[in-house]
């Protein structure tokens, strides 16, 4: 059984709708498709429906029906607009160095099933005790919005306090570096922009 996050990560394909759409289009019953594949309709239906995901030998054997490759279902079509829910309790909470005893904050990616993101966004939170992050640079530009507590973000060796409700964008490609300000814990949103 699939947990909640890999259902949902799967349900953003919508393969089962597009094989359905590929087979009416064809103008093909269940009955049919099941002819051409060598799949029983009820478990040609289940995957129309969403409620089961194929594996790739199984969607392999539907593509070649339809004269499509595996490529087809994965890749982003212009034809609908790209939108993505992550609900709160699918993210997964991670530390800001893997296997750290005393992270400098813990981050959850708020678009992580979007497959052609034009930005990366974190909901991130520095908890009391924390150390300061390590400097880091990386391409492109960041935005950083305070909910709570108050956020020292180092650019340049330049230090900016944040209060709650501040903001600050800047050239990720300089080397940047966060701490928690302060004696409560801190909480924000980190926009990242290649």
């Amino acid at each position: 059984m699939l947990s909640d996050t890999l259902s949902a990560g799967l349900a953003h394909y919508r393969i089962g709708p597009e094989i359905r759409t590929l087979r009416l289009k064809k103008e093909l019953g269940l009955a049919e498709l099941g002819a051409h594949t060598g799949l029983s309709t009820a478990m040609l239906s289940k995957i129309e429906r969403g409620l089961l995901f194929p594996t790739l030998p199984t969607l392999l054997r539907i593509a070649l029906v339809f004269g499509v490759g595996l490529d087809h279902f994965f890749t982003e079509r212009t034809d609908r607009p790209t939108i993505a829910v992550i609900r709160k309790k699918d993210r997964l909470r991670l530390p800001d160095r893997p296997g750290a005893k005393q992270p400098s904050y813990l981050f959850e990616s708020l678009d992580f099933p979007v497959t052609d993101r034009k930005m990366q966004a974190y909901y991130a939170e520095f908890p009391p005790h924390s150390n300061p992050s390590e400097l880091h640079r990386h391409p492109g530009a960041e935005l950083i919005y305070v909910l709570r507590g108050q956020l020292a973000v180092n650019v340049a060796d330049e230090q900016t306090v944040l209060e709650e409700g501040d903001s600050m964008y800047f050239d990720s490609q300089t080397p940047h570096a966060y701490r928690r300000y302060g004696r409560s814990s801190c909480a924000a949103i980190v926009v990242v922009a290649p």
